[in-house]
């Protein structure tokens, strides 16, 4: 199961970490755990591209972290974006995916 822990402080989210895997099926053809790959590195690449220096982040296989460093219209857009596809996704597929707050 992957597993979604974010966190919120001053009503502003600050910290994200994802870990696990869906074992939807099998490795390859996993289209939850792609998913929530191509939600969230798509999401990092677009805040990265608008200020490199908003989020600091680190990933391995089946783990990602993302601490938001910074905050404006557009990138609160981003992440709140981001989240609401991930909460999608665990309305769908809620057997592989579980948000924690």
């Amino acid at each position: 199961m992957i597993r979604i822990t974010i966190k919120k402080k001053d009503d502003k989210y600050h910290y994200i970490k994802i870990e696990g895997h869906a074992d939807y099926a099998e490795e390859g053809y996993d289209i939850v755990c792609a998913s929530v790959s191509c939600i969230c590195i798509t999401t990092i690449n677009a805040l990265i591209s608008i200020d490199e220096e908003c989020v600091v982040y680190s990933e391995e296989d089946g783990f990602l972290e993302l601490g938001i460093m910074k905050h404006d219209e557009v990138i609160d857009k981003l992440i709140e974006n981001m989240i609401g596809l991930l909460e999608e996704l665990e309305h769908d597929y809620h057997d592989y995916i579980k948000i924690l707050r």
